[in-house]
């Protein structure tokens, strides 16, 4: 494994790729941004929009402290500067949808400045550990939705979600594949749950991405940009994105040039297609909210927040590898979330075997949690019982594969115990070092071919004997012990 937060080129037909990404994070508060009407998902269209989120005259917005205290835990996070002094601006432009007809947003002074996102990543057989510089993470209000489902010959207008807290996160253009771009997303995802300041449900629109995708022939300078907007799923991500560098390339081949856009991905045709032009930022006219003063944050407050965040995945990462000697990409996959990490530290413990524990949770539990599409806190095995599991195998009670058999019997249900299923199924490992040589005895007076052909330097000759001494003991020699009474007899 391999450390750069250099960016890794890699070429698709002569073409270089660049991404960068925007993500709006919907903030964990009860009430929005600057009014107190609720934020809860699922109410029916229009009952959840105050006054000031109808924008009806005479009306002011007042900041919501618990959506700058979760600004303050991102920037913490992501190693970023918090700024003591930022302002709001209004950011115009008309969408049936958002009733002011600008939205209060950040722009010359946003709260986060700076930070990175670092990740692991598959470049050809290597794992690679990529870092991408954040530009900016500044807070903003929701627009409502637009509503055409049941709607003939009209469009109705949800105002519930107008006024929402959002955290909105832009990088630099530091990545070159889809494949980085996808982790980057998740490490993201990984890192606005594990600080408790979004809910990260992409189907409800809470973790939603949009991708600015570009090609360029190395050494030149950016190609046009065309922005994906509103990505809600990571597979729906990585289709759209390769369908764009795929067009793009295509376009540029063709003779044609790009033109900066933003476009939508239609799942049903995996295409993207052209929503508008895109505008820059001076199209927006912004210019700072007369109705809201400076956003300032004391240096009492920055304290306070600091002393009250969680163990961040990455330092916690940085433990494991210390404490429980795991490869860095072992633990990275370990913190993947709170949870996650909570159950492999408590079952490692329990068994003092941390590499053992390790290999568990991230093999045949995350299996079973993926097949069953439920979090570690619904797994019927609790981390009590695979570390009882797992001290079974390594003292040689049973083997491996034996102890994937108890790990699903724990997980169907049929008993909670893991040395009563083991004796319920009589799957202990011989133990009997007699009975295992009469065995062995056998195998190799039945089998003079392979025995000939293994003194001949043969190691698959080896490798049979050794699968017919499990088979004739009916898979409960040790395989560890067959090894080596299987050598010491054959000299």
């Amino acid at each position: 494994m391999t450390t750069s937060s250099q960016v890794i080129p890699q070429l698709i037909n002569g073409y270089e790729v660049v991404i960068g990404f925007e993500t709006h994070a919907q903030l964990s508060t009860k009430s929005k941004i600057f009014s107190r009407a609720s934020t809860a998902f699922g109410a029916e269209p229009n009952t959840q929009a105050s006054a000031v989120d109808l924008a009806l005259p005479g009306t002011l917005p007042v900041m919501n402290k618990a959506a700058v205290e979760r600004a303050i835990r991102f920037g913490l996070a992501v190693g970023a500067y918090v700024a003591p002094r930022s302002i709001f601006a209004r950011k115009n432009y008309f969408y049936p949808d958002l009733p002011k007809g600008y939205q209060i947003s950040q722009f010359e002074i946003p709260v986060v400045q700076g930070g990175e996102v670092s990740f692991f990543v598959e470049v050809g057989k290597e794992t690679v550990q990529k870092t991408v510089r954040l530009v900016r993470a500044h807070l903003e209000e929701d627009a409502g939705k637009s509503v055409h489902e049941g709607m003939i010959g009209t469009s109705g207008i949800d105002l519930n979600r107008a006024g929402t807290p959002l955290l909105e996160i832009v990088t630099e253009p530091d990545l070159r594949s889809t494949a980085e771009a996808i982790a980057y997303a998740k490490e993201l995802h990984k890192i606005v749950t594990w600080i408790g300041i979004c809910d990260g449900n992409m189907q409800e629109g809470s973790f939603r991405c949009d991708a600015n995708v570009s090609v360029r022939k190395p050494g030149a300078p950016l190609g046009t940009r065309r922005e994906i907007k509103n990505l809600n799923s990571f597979r729906y991500m990585q289709q759209a994105i390769d369908y764009e560098i795929r067009w793009q390339i295509e376009q540029i081949e063709d003779g044609r040039a790009i033109e900066q856009a933003t476009v939508l991905f239609d799942p049903d045709t995996g295409e993207t297609r052209t929503m508008r032009t895109k505008e820059d930022a001076a199209d927006y006219r912004y210019f700072p909210d007369p109705d809201l003063p400076p956003l300032v944050i004391a240096p009492q407050w920055m304290e306070q927040v600091k002393a009250d965040m969680p163990e961040l995945p990455r330092q916690m990462a940085a433990r494991f590898v210390a404490d429980y000697g795991l490869p860095e990409y072992d633990a990275s996959q370990l913190t993947l979330s709170r949870e996650m990490a909570a159950y492999f530290e408590v079952t490692a413990k329990a068994c003092g075997q941390p590499k053992l524990a390790g290999n568990w949770v991230m093999g045949e539990l995350s299996r079973r949690l993926n097949m069953d599409e439920i979090e570690v806190a619904q797994s019927p095995v609790n981390s009590a019982q695979l570390a009882a599991l797992i001290t079974r195998i390594h003292d040689g009670t049973i083997s491996n594969n034996a102890g994937k058999q108890v790990f699903d019997a724990l997980w169907t249900g049929e008993g909670q115990e893991v040395d009563a299923l083991i004796e319920a199924k009589g799957l202990k490992q011989m133990s009997d070092t007699g009975a295992l040589e009469k065995i062995i005895d056998e195998v190799i007076a039945a089998n003079a071919d392979n025995v000939a052909q293994y003194k001949a330097g043969k190691d698959k000759a080896f490798n049979a004997l050794v699968g017919q001494v499990m088979k004739a003991s009916k898979g409960k020699a040790n395989p560890s012990q067959v090894n080596a009474l299987l050598k010491q007899k054959l000299g």
